[in-house]
């Protein structure tokens, strides 16, 4: 059976951890175990941090740059340097590869996220495993992807893949960090990921000193991929055949169930594409009416509005204490909405002076939250 797997490796499992240097030993075979999946009919995305890492060992630096400049400059040092290697260990197995860098930017504009959806698909046909990471050199602080497990998932959204592998430095989920707990319990299979409510996993781990992942980037990237159908394994960087045996059935790592109700592209893109811009507070006859019966958002269930945005920019939609309830494109500028909250359709041509949307979110362009945030 052919599946579509998109694999992220760590920066911990591509360096050498007092240095930063490349470890190629490691590069050599994840690039085996990626080529054999590829030759096995396997369509094979690949997410590769190490680029600021690479970048600073390059240029003598002892440690990572704290600037968004300077993290840009180092990055684009290490990137051209980091995909030599990948270059030079995949031509020599005479397996094609593709660089592809994005920014959040690329995800927000629909017509954007339709092309970058397009070329995947386009390379993954032509046998080509793309190398992915995001454009650092260009990307802007707002809208950043903020660590590449995020990056993976959201890649993983966009081309519908069946598997996400996320390649760390620890061989599992943990109850608590085994480095420094010895009561700290393995973590096989998550069906739900409120059952991660009891372990204090999400807020350990920062990082590396050459990374920016931790545990929790890699559940928030769990939490992304299995609200789009994603099956999600956490195993070690070190051991990259760990992914041809987990395919296998192997009961390695930490798996993470999908969600067995994955959005259509269009509510995959407002979900995880796009970044909210503002914030509408809901009467409970409006939640109950959006989340439960799958209705559009009137304007007399809105209650407060917060942010300043557009018609059509995205915006979260939350109950009277604060919690997001669904997410979706908002047919009002937020200075409309102040105007028209609270009220009936019908007095919306007088209160504006002219004739709005019947609704300030269509139900077409909304997705109710399936796991808690």
């Amino acid at each position: 059976m052919s599946l579509t797997l998109v694999v992220k490796i760590g920066t911990s499992s591509l360096t050498q951890p007092d240095t930063g240097d490349l470890s190629l030993s490691n590069l050599a075979r994840l690039v085996e175990v990626l080529t054999q999946l590829r030759r096995s009919g396997h369509r094979v995305v690949l997410v590769s941090s190490g680029a600021v890492g690479v970048g600073c060992a390059r240029l003598g630096l002892l440690e990572r740059p704290r600037t968004i400049a300077m993290k840009q400059a180092v990055a684009a040092v290490g990137q051209g340097r980091l995909m030599r290697v990948y270059d030079d260990l995949f031509t020599i197995l005479r397996q094609p590869i593709a660089q592809v860098l994005l920014t959040r930017a690329d995800l927000i504009q629909r017509s954007r996220y339709v092309n970058a959806s397009n070329t995947f698909h386009e390379l993954l046909r032509l046998g080509v495993i793309p190398v992915v990471n995001e454009n650092d050199t260009v990307a802007v602080d707002e809208l950043k992807f903020g660590d590449n497990d995020t990056l993976s998932a959201l890649v993983a959204s966009l081309i519908e893949a069946d598997w996400l592998f996320l390649l760390t430095d620890v061989d599992r989920l943990y109850s608590a960090d085994p480095r420094s707990n010895p009561d700290a319990r393995p973590i096989t299979l998550v069906s739900r990921m409120d059952e991660l409510k009891e372990f204090k996993v999400e807020a350990g781990g920062q990082g590396t000193r050459w990374g920016t992942g931790g545990m929790a980037t890699k559940i928030a990237a769990a939490r992304i991929a299995t609200t789009a159908g994603v099956r999600t394994a956490i195993t070690e960087g070190h051991k990259p055949e760990n992914i041809q045996q987990i395919l296998a059935g192997e009961p390695l790592g930490t798996q993470f169930a999908p969600q067995p109700k994955a959005f259509n592209s269009r509510k995959r893109w407002i979900v995880h594409g796009l970044v909210p811009v503002g914030k509408l507070l809901l009467d409970a006859g409006a939640v109950r009416a959006v989340r439960d019966l799958g209705k559009s958002l009137l304007a007399a269930g809105v209650i407060k509005v917060t942010g300043n945005f557009r018609s059509h920019e995205a915006v979260q939609l939350c109950d009277e204490q604060g919690c997001e309830i669904a997410r979706g494109l908002v047919n009002y500028t937020s200075e409309e909405l102040q105007k028209i909250l609270g009220r009936h359709s019908d007095e919306i041509p007088e209160l504006l002076g002219y004739a709005g949307e019947e609704t300030v979110v269509h139900r077409d362009n909304l997705v109710v939250s399936t796991v808690s945030s």
